[in-house]
Order: structure tokens, then C-alpha cells, then sequence
């Protein structure tokens, strides 16, 4: 796995703006590459932030959406179009304004779907598909995504794997149903570790105040039990894409005097 760099922009709105602009390069360079790109989403404040900020940049239709996949770290399990779930809150920040070719819009299962209210099955359902999606040069049971991307939560949990929860002590599963979730709604669906550390790279975002402590602690060599985020690594590249307040508490020889 690769380790941390760190990336401190002067405030959320132009980390937003710049993650963007980093993600269609990333994207734009990966389709010119093998001829199609795959990006995992993440959902609250700093990710929806992203994809508004990608919606609204010039530079967004260099990406063939046509060859883009889209999937999604995790999911709150309620039903299809609620309003608090990530794919919802992408499709009206986003997806709706793009040429996505829906086929390719891998969203986590929905509480009112084949699988009701289980969320083990529709963690089975996505681990299936992210498997098919697989081929003979992946590293895991998932593709190699180009680009993976986690909110880093107050108490260090990335996608819906929450310190000391059983989500973040698994090693087999690439995909699992979360019970109990101390953040609501209680019952989500999350990838793992072994699935976000397939990735080429891992992308952090962090904006704010109330993040600080929670960065501060996952660069600080905590393990992954305790924080999370701390075992999230891209296998090429892992960066922690913050604004200065989030980075209030490093000590200033973890980032470059070129961040912004």
C-alpha cells in the first residue's frame, strides 16, 4: 500500500474546486490509457460539495461519460430516491447533468428492493456485482478503481466503517451490511477495507473544524480498528485532500509548503 500524502488547500470551496479539477485529469488520463475509467463516490457535505464543483467546471465534458463506472463506497439502506441517500444526493448534484450511461451507475441496493429490509443480501448483491465487474488483472474481487473516494468522518470512519465495528475488522468480504451504525440511519451498506485497498488510488477528503482531530489521529500512525481511515490506502497512491482548518492539528512536516 502507498503512503499518505497530504494536500492543504485554503478553504473548502477551493478544495472542492481543485479535487475536481484533479478527478478529470485522473479520469481523462485513465480512459486515454485503457479506454474506460471507474471511480468510487462518496457521499455527505465535502463529497456532494465535489460533484457540485465537478457539474459546474468547463473542463467536466473532457470525460467520455459514456466510458465512466460509477460506484459507490457506501449506502444509507433506505428506500430508492430518498432524499438522505448518496445516490440520490449525486444524481441531483451531478449525474443528472451528465451523460452517464445508466448501466454503468452501479448504486448500492435500496430497503424497498428484491433484498427488503436485509441488508446482508444486498451486501451479498453488490459484493456479486462488483466481482463480475472483476477481470483476470484485478488485485481482489473488485476492479481496480481508478480513483476511490472516502469522507473522513469526526470520529475517523470512512465510508460506513466505524471504529471498533465488526465492518472494520473484516478481512474476506469485499461488501458488508452495517448494524447499529452510531451515526443515522442505523442499518447501511459498506465496501471494506480489502476492497478499498484495491484501488490504484485513495482519495480523503476532509473540510472543517470538526474534522482536525479526526485527521490528526489517522496520520498518526493509529491503527485502522481505532480509525479507520487510517487503513484506507490506494495501492499506487493515497492522498488527504483537506482545507486548512481540517489540517489544523498536523504538524506542518506532514504537507509541503506547495499546498494551497
Amino acid at each position: 500500500m502507498s503512503a499518505p500524502q497530504v494536500v492543504v488547500h485554503r478553504d473548502k470551496e477551493l478544495m472542492a474546486q481543485a479535487v475536481a479539477a484533479r478527478l478529470i485529469t485522473r479520469v481523462v488520463d485513465a480512459q486515454a490509457a485503457r479506454g474506460t475509467a471507474s471511480v468510487v463516490l462518496t457521499g455527505g457535505r465535502n463529497g456532494n460539495a465535489l460533484l457540485a464543483a465537478l457539474a459546474g467546471s468547463p473542463a467536466r465534458d473532457a470525460i467520455d461519460w459514456a466510458r465512466l463506472d460509477l460506484w459507490w463506497g457506501d449506502e444509507r439502506f433506505l428506500p430508492a430516491g430518498d432524499p438522505e441517500r448518496n445516490d440520490t444526493q449525486a444524481r441531483e448534484a451531478l449525474l443528472d447533468a451528465v451523460p452517464v450511461d445508466p448501466a454503468r451507475v452501479h448504486t448500492m441496493p435500496v430497503s424497498d428492493g428484491p433484498y427488503g429490509s436485509d441488508a446482508d443480501a444486498a451486501a451479498e448483491a453488490y459484493a456479486e456485482e462488483l466481482a463480475r465487474a472483476a477481470g483476470p488483472e484485478d488485485h481482489a474481487r473488485v476492479p481496480s478503481f481508478d480513483v476511490l473516494m472516502l469522507g473522513v468522518g469526526p470520529d475517523t470512519h470512512v465510508a460506513s466503517l466505524f471504529p471498533g465495528h465488526p465492518g472494520v475488522r473484516e478481512t474476506e468480504r469485499t461488501v458488508v451490511g452495517v448494524h447499529g451504525s452510531p451515526k443515522p440511519p442505523p442499518t447501511r451498506v459498506s465496501l471494506t477495507l480489502p476492497a478499498i485497498r484495491a484501488a490504484r488510488e485513495v482519495w480523503l477528503l476532509a473540510a472543517g473544524e470538526d474534522k482536525a482531530g479526526a485527521v490528526a489521529v489517522a496520520l498518526s500512525g493509529s491503527g485502522e480498528i481505532q480509525a479507520p481511515a487510517a487503513g484506507a490506502r490506494g495501492r499506487s497512491r493515497t492522498l488527504w485532500l483537506l482545507d486548512r482548518t481540517a489540517a489544523a492539528k498536523l504538524p506542518p512536516q506532514l504537507y509541503p509548503p506547495a499546498s494551497l
